[in-house]
């Protein structure tokens, strides 16, 4: 009679154990495109022994995950509204980790002649006034919300382009760059889905460069005192790990074709 609760105490305690060793993270598809999770996942496993299970999706989508208390902490790349998600008490805090660039993609003829702008909002102008194909990732995401402020800067709403040249994938950003692909289309990717995306036909990359298109990640643990129930400890043992120097030395020196990925700057 006994032996009973004692041995349902001991089954709840290491149930709590396995859970606390065990975290979600909303991560964006860029990130995920890049192949840098399959280097970090391992080694956060070796180092700080936490599973880290990814939901891959838009910024946009990332965040209402975050809200909704549906993960445990999110890595993302739209700083205004990450300071929305922080300042709305989602989140205790923002940590930048890491950089890297955002990137013209289009057409090796170059019909808009983007590898003669002068700046992003230039390159932009010059599609628009060409009307040449051009992909919208059209999700939300974080590359979608820096290429609706591209077009303003522009002097453009992207909700008026006309969809007879632009066209939104509404998707992640290898898909949109399969889209933009298949069309001979421009595109706005970031450099690291770009520089491992194996389907570039066509398409080369036209325009980068710009202060403008600078893209840094951040980190936000979502706050517990909003959701009682995330696993607050294991996010902050991530982020400690994040802004380790075990991480600087992976996320540095990761490259393909000997081109750097990812720049860290957690301080």
């Amino acid at each position: 009679m006994i032996l009973r609760p004692l041995f349902a105490l001991l089954t709840l305690a290491t149930a709590t154990l396995v859970q606390a060793d065990e975290m979600k993270l909303a991560v964006t598809t860029s990130f995920h495109n890049s192949g840098l999770a399959e280097i970090l996942l391992p080694a956060i496993k070796d180092d700080i022994d936490l599973d880290v299970h990814l939901l891959v999706v838009g910024t946009g989508q990332a965040l209402r995950l975050g809200r909704a208390g549906d993960v445990d902490a999110i890595l993302v790349h739209s700083k205004a509204a990450e300071e929305t998600f922080v300042a709305e008490g989602f989140a205790p805090h923002r940590r930048e980790i890491m950089f890297n660039d955002f990137v013209l993609i289009g057409p090796n003829d170059d019909p808009a002649k983007v590898g003669e702008a002068a700046t992003a909002a230039d390159a932009l102008r010059r599609i628009e006034a060409t009307q040449a194909g051009f992909a919208s990732r059209g999700d939300d995401s974080g590359t979608h919300k820096k290429e609706k402020a591209l077009w303003a800067e522009a002097g453009f709403d992207s909700a008026d382009l006309s969809p007879e040249w632009y066209r939104a994938a509404g998707a992640g950003m290898g898909a949109t760059l399969n889209v933009a692909s298949g069309l001979n289309a421009y595109v706005l990717s970031d450099r690291a889905s770009w520089l491992n995306f194996g389907n570039k036909g066509d398409l080369t990359l036209l325009f980068a460069g710009d202060p403008v298109l600078f893209n840094q990640y951040a980190y936000l643990p979502v706050s517990p005192t909003r959701h009682a129930h995330v696993n607050h400890d294991a996010a902050l043992r991530l982020e400690a790990w994040l802004t380790s120097e075990a991480a600087k030395l992976l996320i540095d020196g990761y490259r393909l074709n000997g081109e750097q990925l990812f720049t860290f700057n957690a301080q």
